[in-house]
């Protein structure tokens, strides 16, 4: 079963070289958004498994999008990354929706296959 993911950064050189590392750690990316409006949107219809999402974007923060996101009432795993680093517990991101913040420069050393699929 493939795994399903939305790139949702403003930045598209940064969702390039995310989607080519989704897709080397065998994982699907089934859209990509340049800000929060569109990732809810692209949730929407293509119903990921997961969502890489970026703290900041030109229309709302990732924290915004997670929420709203979270309140669509479908499982979903969402990825908090950015440039910065984290000041948010385990409990505040889980509030937002939020399964684990992972810095743009440690995507490359994480497990992403375990953190999107569905039956981690």
């Amino acid at each position: 079963m493939s795994v399903n993911v939305v790139v949702v950064d403003d930045d598209p050189g940064f969702r390039r070289i995310a989607g080519a590392l989704l897709t080397a750690r065998g994982l699907r990316v089934v859209a990509e958004s340049p800000d929060g409006a569109s990732a809810i949107a692209a949730v929407r219809e293509h119903r990921p498994d997961g969502v890489l999402l970026d703290l900041h974007l030109p229309d709302d923060d990732g924290l915004s999008v997670a929420r709203a996101l979270s309140r669509e009432g479908r499982p979903l795993r969402i990825v908090l990354t950015s440039t910065d680093a984290s000041t948010w517990s385990d409990e505040e991101l889980a509030s937002a929706g939020i399964l684990r913040f992972v810095a743009k420069d440690r995507l490359f050393d994480t497990d992403l296959n375990a953190l999107f699929s569905p039956t981690a």
